[in-house]
């Protein structure tokens, strides 16, 4: 056989091994205790189901996890009281393909109730976002995937309007796409804020200029990153919205180009938002809804503005956190007052969403992960 047919034939059985492994997802459970656990599944993609195979019971409050670019570690909010003292950051080693985790070590976040983890794409970086002393912080990570102490702090703060004073509230903090800046959503000052990140030391220092400012009493919540790198979407919480914002990637500053509702029309539901995803082809948006219990689905266009495709139920209560799956294929919705994670199947021309088997019980999922 031609050394070339055979290198070809080899690349196309390494392809075909490689697409034939079943991506595992990791889901958090947000409770104390030996309740609070990170649970690991697999998931396939033929039948749209989730098989459970692993269950770390060691992370207490597991609310936000994030992965690292190796898919070698996973990093875990952790804390015996949530909201109260002593938040840290957990680092984990994943054994394989087992969905089996190891705890490598544990660091302090400083601040509370720490909401939001992220790691820059060299993995050298770990971010944290802090929503009831309103700050962020960042932590380095050591070659072992281990995390270092925290190497640079920052408290968010605002002038007051009239009498009263802004309390800053940071509820995520995103990584851009090109690894030099981070963008931190603070839900009560109403802004995105900026920082320059230098990953090789972990260090951050403020943007200038430092922030955009969201819709007076949106309440930004957490955004995501068009695959193209010139736009960013933010989720406000309080008015229930998706705002579009064109990015500059150069200077690391954003302008606000839409905001649309994530309701439908003339509806008077209690409810507030929480999640956003986007498709990794670009084409659809995903934001949830906790109160109306529902996900809202968008069309992105060329110039990236939003048109609502549809508004379906979670078919659960709460719908906390989104993940799509790297294929594009599906959506993994967890709904965490009703302790239940739904699957969806993502129709690649129009959008909508179809749910996919029966809904899978895990005690208040958070947040998800997937390992492709």
């Amino acid at each position: 056989m031609p050394k070339s047919l055979t290198l070809a034939l080899n690349l196309m059985l390494t392809t075909f091994v490689a697409h034939a492994v079943d991506p595992l997802v990791f889901i958090s459970a947000f409770a104390p205790g030996k309740k609070g656990a990170i649970h690991a599944f697999t998931f396939n993609a033929g039948t749209g189901k989730l098989k459970p195979v692993a269950r770390t019971s060691d992370a207490e409050h597991p609310f936000f996890m994030a992965l690292s670019p190796d898919l070698r570690f996973l990093y875990s909010i952790h804390t015996e009281s949530f909201g109260g003292k002593n938040n840290q950051v957990a680092a984990y080693a994943l054994e394989g393909r087992t969905g089996k985790l190891k705890l490598l070590n544990r660091q302090s976040t400083r601040g509370r109730a720490s909401c939001y983890l992220s790691v820059d794409s060299t993995g050298r970086t770990v971010l944290v976002a802090n929503y009831s002393t309103g700050d962020v912080a960042s932590l380095p990570v050591r070659p072992d995937g281990s995390l270092g102490k925290i190497v640079s702090y920052f408290k968010h703060a605002a002038p007051a309007v009239g009498e009263k004073k802004p309390q800053p509230r940071a509820h995520c903090f995103v990584i851009s796409p090109d690894n030099r800046f981070a963008l931190a959503a603070d839900l009560g000052l109403d802004q995105v804020l900026s920082y320059r990140l230098t990953p090789a030391t972990a260090k951050l220092l403020p943007n200038n200029p430092p922030f955009a400012k969201s819709p007076q009493g949106s309440g930004p919540r957490h955004l995501a990153f068009h695959p193209n790198g010139k736009l960013v979407y933010v989720i406000n919480e309080i008015s229930n919205t998706l705002s579009v914002f064109d990015y500059a990637a150069k200077t690391g500053t954003l302008k606000n180009r839409q905001t649309i509702t994530t309701l439908p029309q003339g509806s008077k539901a209690r409810t507030h938002t929480a999640d956003v995803k986007i498709t990794p082809d670009g084409k659809f948006l995903y934001g949830t809804n906790r109160g109306h219990d529902s996900i809202a689905a968008y069309r992105i266009g060329k110039a990236g503005k939003l048109t609502l495709i549809e508004i379906i139920p979670s078919f659960g209560k709460g719908p906390q956190n989104l993940a799509v799956t790297p294929d594009g294929r599906h959506l993994i919705c967890a709904n965490m007052p009703s302790n239940n994670v739904v699957l969806f199947q993502i129709d690649g021309k129009s959008g909508k969403l179809t749910v996919s088997g029966d809904p899978i019980e895990i005690p208040s999922p958070s947040c998800i992960m997937i390992v492709p």
